[in-house]
């Protein structure tokens, strides 16, 4: 199939299209746009700024990607947003550019943005992203892979999100959420793990039952963070992927973890 473009988008010189990209009525592509084969722009769908999307990915109406960041730092110069494949952004989304002069806001794969939802400047999305409707993340947030975040939920300016996190409806999202978390609140808190996200990514018995003791140990058992931390690094179990990926994260965290009920 070739490109389908309809006669009243506007396609700015210097944009690059790939094979297969449908661009509908009233879309409109910047000139440092580049798109990828097989995406899909619906009907008054934007992309702009110096923004690469990759292949089949698919952009509703009203929806802007790539726009110029809301950063009051930004000083000129041309950043940029990189999204890779089959992500999808649907009506009246948002995602920015990040602020300064050769830098990225980046988006991984297999992500899905419902209606109204934010990312905003210098965020890094993973992979299997679900943000719902009207949730948002503020600037320089890093989200892991299969993260699902509800329903208008906002999170704060530099957090971190764990993989295999899920933040409930409405959340506040001040502090860095550890991988494996039910967050849920105002001002969230650590509720639980994730078990039916993590079944459904095909998690073990065994895998599962290493994240309790995690979880047990850094939100039920009474300890304060460092000592909760140094009994998971000389814990029996601390040789497997969970406990590893868990260590790693709490190692980047300069937030702080969000607080256990």
């Amino acid at each position: 199939m070739a490109q389908e473009i309809h006669p009243t988008a506007i396609i700015e010189p210097g944009a690059s299209l790939g094979e297969h990209v449908a661009i509908g009525a009233y879309a409109y592509v910047g000139a440092k746009a580049v798109i990828g084969a097989g995406t899909v722009l619906h009907h008054h769908a934007n992309v702009e700024g110096r923004t690469t999307i990759g292949s089949k990915c698919e952009v509703f109406p009203f929806a802007c990607v790539g726009t110029k960041t809301h950063d009051l730092k930004y000083k000129g110069g041309e950043p940029g947003l990189i999204v890779g494949d089959r992500n999808v952004f649907r009506e009246y989304v948002s995602v920015h550019g990040a602020t300064n002069d050769a830098e990225y806001t980046r988006m991984g794969n297999d992500n899905v943005m419902l209606a109204y939802s934010h990312i905003a400047h210098d965020c890094v999305a993973g992979n299997h992203l679900v943000m719902g409707a009207q949730s948002a993340l503020a600037g320089h947030v890093i989200v892991e892979d299969h993260v699902n975040i509800g329903w208008g939920t906002g999170v704060h300016q530099f957090c971190r999100i764990g993989a295999q996190a899920m933040l409930g409806g409405m959340s506040k999202i001040v502090q860095d959420v550890p991988p494996f978390v039910i967050a849920d609140g105002n001002p969230a808190i650590a509720r639980s793990i994730n078990r039916v996200g993590l079944e459904r990514n095909g998690y073990t018995p065994g895998q599962l039952e290493a994240i309790k003791q995690i979880f047990r140990l850094v939100y039920r058992a009474g300890h304060n963070r460092t000592q909760a931390l140094e009994i998971l690094r000389e814990h029996k179990l601390n040789d497997m992927a969970e406990f590893k990926h868990f260590l790693a994260f709490a190692d980047r965290s300069d937030r702080g973890f969000i607080a256990g009920k």
